[in-house]
């Protein structure tokens, strides 16, 4: 790891929330005011240190709500100018772990939704609505 470029800087990225976050909390408040119920993060079988944040378990759909910053947003993304080449190698691993993620719960017979922090929250729960009700239906 590089060393920080400030104590500020420092300071911010460790007080990062990796869970709870307020666009993700936003998004479960409004499945449970639906009536939905489902698991916070839930463990990926056979992906050690790797969860969905809402997971519907029976309907077999997983939900990521995913930062702009940290996920790298096609629309928002940014990157710090100090440690550039350290920020830009970093990025593009938890692309390709969200890109592996994918695959491995898709291929175990989930529907996976990615949210963007940036969503509107009413329209990510009409999808993931959407999702669970059609995977319901299939099984």
């Amino acid at each position: 790891m590089p060393s920080p470029s400030s104590a500020g800087v420092s300071a911010r990225m460790s007080k990062q929330r990796r869970r709870d976050t307020a666009p993700e909390i936003s998004v479960r408040k409004l499945l449970h005011a639906r009536g939905l119920r489902y698991r916070v993060e839930w463990p990926i079988p056979g992906m050690k240190r790797r969860s969905v944040d809402i997971a519907f378990t029976r309907a077999k759909v997983a939900v990521f709500v995913d930062g702009c910053f940290w996920h790298s947003c096609p629309e928002h993304a940014t990157r710090p100018s100090a440690n550039d080449k350290w920020w830009s190698e970093k990025l593009a691993k938890n692309v390709a772990r969200d890109v592996a993620t994918n695959e491995h719960l898709r291929h175990a017979g989930w529907r996976v939704l990615r949210i963007w922090e940036h969503e509107d929250p009413v329209e990510a729960v009409n999808r993931i609505v959407e999702e669970v009700k059609r995977s319901l239906a299939e099984h």
